[in-house]
């Protein structure tokens, strides 16, 4: 399981939010095996004067907060990070330097979906990758 939120200057994010989300989505399923029709984003378009950020980030700073299971492997998990950067820079020419990516671990049982602890759940894709 996996929720993502993205924050960002409102006028830089707004324009680029499906693709972004695309892109996103295919990293997911590419480093960590989502499945494909398993996507949860949410947005938070911000007004310039209430997002701040470091010298040396431009109007493209982005941030990425990703919330899943705990059990991928510190490869995976930087596999994720370096196709995250890679695949945003090629295809939303949004540099490096303006992207920050955080994954947020937590064990199944603090989770609640579809009506049961998240270790309750028949998942049809593998955490332990």
């Amino acid at each position: 399981m996996g929720q993502i939120k993205i924050y960002g200057v409102k006028d830089r994010l707004n324009p680029i939010k499906e693709t972004l989300s695309n892109v996103i989505h295919s990293c997911m399923v590419e480093a960590l095996g989502f499945p494909p029709d398993k996507k949860f984003h949410r947005f938070f378009p911000m007004d310039k004067e209430d997002f701040y950020y470091a010298s040396g980030r431009s109007e493209a700073y982005t941030v990425i907060e990703i919330s899943m299971f705990e059990g991928r492997t510190v490869e995976a998990k930087k596999h994720l990070i370096k196709i995250l950067f890679d695949h945003v820079n090629s295809e939303l020419n949004i540099s490096p330097q303006d992207i920050e990516i955080t994954i947020f671990e937590t064990p199944k049982h603090n989770w609640g979906i579809r009506g049961l602890p998240g270790d309750e759940l028949t998942l049809n894709y593998k955490v332990n990758v």
